[in-house]
């Protein structure tokens, strides 16, 4: 296994890299304190995948199907994995605590900058992004509907700020890096914490689906041999669908997000598939009007959704 290796980049950042991790990571305030923790920050990522590895037996396992299993004595990153994850095994879902892997290493790294006279930090790990904000502070984050684009553009904006409670953003869907048993161009989540958006994203991703024959999948252990998927049907092409289709899949992805937000787990969601977007967010953000800005500036089609704790963006 290569060690892992840091860059500098424009702007004050840094880029850090182990093996399939890459993270690039921002922050700002007093620059003691900022290189203090960027230093911190890389002393504990050297042996973040180490640990991982290590655990990764337990971390490809169905939760599902061990109810009872504890990883009391397994690292702070795969106790956050599980933790995250659980909450669908509950409910007999499918699902490895390898779908929460790369919000939980960015949160647990973004917790370095947690200190006085760092202002506002981000871990972006391939797209998962924990945030540090201190009060007063906000970020504001660009949104891309199909990553699919050579040079895709920023199809939406919303903004976070200090006060919302979200420090958790991450995306998935068929396209990305990892496999998905749906056929979303893109799902982003909004959570309080990135393990918790990770783990969701993963599951509405998966969500949005339809039946199609066209639709091209094959079982993931046959994609990549280490997949923790098994023989899990996984989305290796999707056709041009009827209007009708997409948004049916969407609503169904939909239906899930306003779950996810009654239960607590998530605050807000922007699924998106062939050109049409349904953003469902709590009442309680979006009423606040302390978080998303639009939320959503560019015009999409919107969810009017029947859930309680939802509304529509």
């Amino acid at each position: 296994m290569n060690g892992a290796r840091r860059q500098p980049l424009p702007g004050g950042r840094w880029f850090f890299q182990h093996g399939p991790i890459d993270c690039v990571i921002g922050a700002e305030g007093e620059p003691l304190a900022v290189a203090q923790a960027f230093e911190a920050a890389w002393a504990r990522f050297q042996g973040v995948l180490t640990e991982l590895v290590a655990e990764l037996g337990l971390l490809r396992m169905n939760l599902a199907a061990v109810p009872g299993h504890s990883v009391a004595a397994g690292g702070p990153v795969a106790q956050r994995m599980v933790a995250a994850c659980r909450p669908y095994a509950a409910q007999g879902e499918f699902i490895t605590a390898m779908a929460a892997v790369a919000g939980s290493v960015a949160q647990e790294l973004v917790g370095h900058f947690q200190l006085p006279g760092v202002q506002r930090a981000y871990v972006n790990n391939g797209g998962d992004i924990a945030l540090h904000l201190a009060p007063g502070e906000a970020f504001e984050i660009g949104l891309v509907m199909d990553p699919r684009h050579a040079v895709p553009g920023i199809d939406g904006r919303f903004r976070i700020d200090a006060a919302s409670g979200v420090r958790g953003i991450a995306t998935s869907g068929w396209r990305g890096r990892s496999l998905s048993l749906g056929i979303a161009d893109s799902v982003t989540v909004l959570a309080e914490t990135a393990a918790q958006a990770d783990a969701a994203a993963t599951m509405l991703g998966n969500a949005v689906n339809v039946d199609d024959a066209r639709i091209v999948r094959a079982a993931a252990n046959s994609v990549r041999d280490d997949s923790d998927l098994g023989h899990l049907l996984v989305t290796l092409g999707v056709p041009a669908l009827p209007a009708p289709q997409v948004a049916l899949a969407l609503a169904s992805g939909a239906a899930l997000a306003g779950r996810e937000i009654g239960a607590g787990r998530i605050v807000a969601a922007a699924l998106c598939l062939q050109g049409q977007m349904r953003q469902v967010a709590s009442q309680v953000f979006h009423g606040s009007r302390r978080g998303l800005v639009g939320p959503i500036l560019s015009p999409m089609p919107k969810l009017q959704s029947e859930h309680p704790a939802c509304t529509e963006a």
